[in-house]
């Protein structure tokens, strides 16, 4: 997501989400951190607490600037 703004990553989340194959169990959002946490409080807004039906929960990497959405259990 470098150099995206927000509403362009949402797009880009939201298209991959709803074209995930049901063999699809995560989607790993590499946002970054240093350049400022704009995208990742987005994911954590728009995608957290069952706000998207298709995303079941959302995890925190160890490294600040990945997010995972997870879609469904292995």
């Amino acid at each position: 997501m470098h150099g995206k703004n927000t509403e362009e990553a949402k797009r880009t989340i939201d298209m991959q989400i709803h074209a995930a194959e049901k063999s699809i169990c995560r989607i790993r959002v590499i946002h970054g951190y240093n350049g400022g946490t704009r995208i990742r409080s987005m994911l954590r807004e728009e995608y957290g607490y069952g706000r998207e039906p298709a995303v079941k929960r959302i995890e925190m990497g160890d490294n600040q600037g990945i997010t995972e959405l997870v879609l469904r259990e292995f």
